[in-house]
């Protein structure tokens, strides 16, 4: 099947109504990303700081870490189930109805997380409940992100999908940011009991107001108009997924490839990194402020990534990208070993922002240039979840066995980030650029 463009919305509307609409678009993707990101990532701070003490108590201070990485490790399994759900109904029925889904389903699970009794009330029941509520983040994140980059990207000009993509990318950040707020907020505030205590479960029944109000903005958004004709000529693939995996392999493959080193150097910088610190340095604090302050930065370099993407194409931003975590990888762990902790939020800013955001500012744009409309919610979810899977997932996990197995060193670690660099290379010189071609038409 040949590539169907993702193309401009109708130039018929009024142009009051266009600019509305396109506002309203553009919230709904930020506010909704932040707000399923913000639950998930909460996740992963509260497993570097409190799960593995408060749910899974072991003689072994490794045993406990590895068991709190595990159940963040399972959402992360469990987004590719939610990613092919979501793909095949959002091709066949629309993107708008599995994106209030997503949102509810997140919302609800967070809550609840901060509702579970731990260990020491109720038992393993503790670490149970915890797993099935981390399964339901998951098939709800592995919904989100794919249907909230199609909605942004498809209602774009032609030459500012880039931008137009980076408002679900920059949820990412906000989430974060929220995420590490509310913690950095309630630590500082409480005491050290209080925390442990019951402060920890604040911020995910918080996760009730957000959706609130995530809701009310989404509902206020409709399909693009490419995909609301499609659906009405009745040309919608009936097995989006089945086609994708047939007709489409090599796009599936390439878009896995380009998520793996963005997301494994994410997740060593916000979530393995706590730890790491705490370990070595004794510090639980430093790492939580300094990814706060980079989400903060992410704010304005992800949107600046995409509009570098829309002006100069997707492949040499990126690639700039992947080189930068392949060096970076190297750095931040000596950093972490011997500097200056106060500088420790310039080096997390030079990971995430410059490095981590190059790649993935533009991704909602690119990934959804390289599949037809028929099955782009499917190929898309699916490239998305798998790479995020093999990538950011096991991650946390991977380098905390890496750093035993390299005699308590990180060298491991950063041999390990250094090759998925060179996988996610080679994935995004195999890729398609149509931006790289309009900007040179327009030069």
């Amino acid at each position: 099947m040949t590539q169907t463009p993702v193309t401009a919305p109708s130039t018929q509307d009024p142009p009051q109504r266009f600019l509305s609409g396109k506002k309203r678009v553009l919230a709904s993707a930020f506010a909704g990303t932040t707000i399923e990101w913000y639950d998930f990532y909460l996740y992963g701070t509260a497993a570097a700081l409190i799960f593995n003490v408060q749910f899974f108590p072991s003689d072994s201070e490794l045993g406990s870490r590895l068991a709190s990485f595990a159940t963040l490790a399972v959402g992360f399994f469990a987004r590719p189930l939610g990613g092919i759900v979501a793909g095949h109904l959002g091709d066949r029925v629309g993107r708008k109805a599995l994106l209030v889904v997503s949102l509810l389903s997140m919302g609800t699970a967070s809550t609840l997380i901060g509702l579970v009794p731990n260990f020491d009330a109720i038992g393993w029941w503790a670490a149970v409940s915890l797993v099935v509520l981390r399964i339901i983040q998951g098939l709800s994140a592995g919904a989100e992100w794919g249907g909230s980059a199609l909605l942004s990207v498809e209602h774009a000009p032609a030459r500012r999908r880039g931008l137009f993509g980076s408002f679900t990318q920059i949820g990412s950040a906000a989430g974060m940011l929220l995420a590490t707020s509310s913690f950095f907020l309630v630590q500082n505030l409480m005491s050290d009991e209080a925390f442990e205590a019951f402060g920890w479960r604040i911020p995910f029944l918080a996760s009730a107001l957000l959706v609130a109000l995530g809701l009310w903005i989404r509902l206020g958004v409709s399909d693009a108009p490419e995909f609301q004709e499609l659906k009405d000529s009745g040309k919608v693939a009936k097995a989006p997924l089945r086609e994708v995996l047939t007709a489409h392999p090599r796009v599936l493959l390439v878009t896995i490839g380009l998520r793996l080193a963005q997301n494994s150097v994410f997740y060593l910088i916000t979530v393995y990194m706590l730890s790491y610190l705490a370990e070595n340095r004794g510090d639980s604090t430093s790492g939580v402020t300094a990814v706060m302050i980079a989400s903060a930065v992410g704010l304005v370099t992800g949107p600046a990534w995409g509009w570098a993407s829309d002006r100069i194409g997707r492949k040499p931003v990126t690639i700039f990208g992947l080189i930068g975590i392949a060096v970076f990888g190297w750095f931040f762990f000596a950093f972490l070993d011997a500097g200056p902790l106060g500088l420790l939020p310039l080096v997390v800013i030079l990971g995430m922002n410059l490095a981590h955001d190059a790649v993935y500012g533009p991704q909602a744009a690119w990934f959804a240039e390289q599949f037809p409309i028929e099955v782009r919610y499917s190929g898309v979810n699916m490239g998305y979840q798998l790479g995020t899977v093999i990538g950011g997932g096991i991650m946390p996990m991977v380098a905390a066995l890496l750093y035993v197995a390299g005699g308590h060193s990180p060298w491991l670690i950063c041999g390990y980030l250094t090759l998925l660099c060179v996988l996610s290379l080679i994935a995004a010189i195999g890729a398609k650029d149509p931006a790289r071609a309009l900007a040179r038409t327009a030069a």
